[in-house]
């Protein structure tokens, strides 16, 4: 008992450390950063490996919380472009952008259901990479990218990480059982790679912060870092009360909450003003410490 809370404890500071190590060796993210989607797919794996595929259907719950996030959306937008425009872009995207594709392997160590947010992932990303290209063209400030050009893009970002894991993982369900069981019995694994990853994505966050700072935009980069903590706060906080309303606050929170930032910064670079992506980066930041919290908080329930 002594020795599995003290495994624990050295866990549950795993987190916070791999997030200050990011911030501390940011200058050398640069030889790391090419890990992160290997890592991903290797955490989607693990974690596919253990999912029921007969649940992996559309439900009413998906569609309620689409039309919320696109709501939302359009509702940050209107509010702040009064005030800023590139402020109103950097936000806006930090809300219309889909579910991370780590988003399940999250909502499986707090203990929500894999599948629907697997199911919600690849909805929300099918929506953006088809509405997003004539989105962004209106509100954003870069006219020089066709719809076509668009939607390959964040097809092709998006989807391989999304689509090969489970293809994967279902073909060792029925090809090699034996390796499918093997691997569906060491999820804890996935909590090590993620640590390992936060370190990457925290350190890749403060490093394209401190490459992009731009003196005369102080105040603008100051709302942005700040318009992006607000939206990531609500949207986890809307995500969970919708989610408690249908049974799972945590697929509901992961869902709308956990972003696919790095789709995010590229399109803010592509459509918006370069400063409007700080608005993505720094929201890499503040997810990344509202997931390590919940994960601190989830394992100290379990002791």
């Amino acid at each position: 008992m002594h020795l599995t809370i003290r495994r624990q404890q050295i866990k549950n500071m795993m987190l916070p450390l791999a997030m200050i190590g990011g911030a501390v060796f940011y200058k050398w993210m640069g030889y790391l950063s090419f890990l992160s989607p290997y890592l991903i797919f290797l955490m989607l794996l693990i974690t596919y490996c253990k999912l029921d595929f007969r649940d992996f259907k559309p439900k009413r719950f998906h569609l309620v919380l689409l039309a919320t996030q696109m709501a939302l959306a359009a509702a940050v937008y209107l509010l702040i472009l009064p005030l800023s425009h590139k402020v109103a872009e950097g936000v806006f995207i930090c809300v219309f952008i889909p579910t991370a594709t780590a988003a399940p392997v999250i909502t499986s160590m707090l203990g929500g259901s894999i599948s629907f947010v697997a199911t919600y992932s690849l909805i929300c990303n099918a929506l953006v990479a088809v509405v997003g290209p004539f989105v962004l063209a209106e509100i954003g400030d870069a006219g020089d990218i066709t719809f076509l050009q668009s939607a390959m893009m964040i097809g092709s970002k998006v989807f391989p990480l999304l689509i090969l894991p489970l293809a994967v993982a279902l073909a060792l369900r029925y090809l090699s059982p034996k390796v499918h069981s093997a691997i569906k019995s060491h999820q804890q694994i996935s909590f090590y790679m993620w640590a390992v990853s936060l370190f990457i994505i925290v350190g890749s966050c403060v490093s394209f912060t401190i490459n992009h700072w731009v003196p005369s935009e102080v105040w603008n980069i100051v709302a942005l870092v700040f318009g992006a903590l607000g939206v990531c706060l609500l949207q986890f906080f809307i995500g969970r009360r919708i989610g408690r309303r249908n049974g799972d606050a945590v697929s509901g929170g992961q869902s709308l909450g956990q972003k696919n930032t790095v789709l995010a910064v590229w399109m803010a670079m592509a459509y918006m003003n370069p400063i409007a992506s700080v608005a993505p980066a720094a929201y890499i930041a503040w997810q990344n410490i509202v997931n390590s919290a919940q994960l601190i908080r989830h394992s100290k329930k379990k002791v």
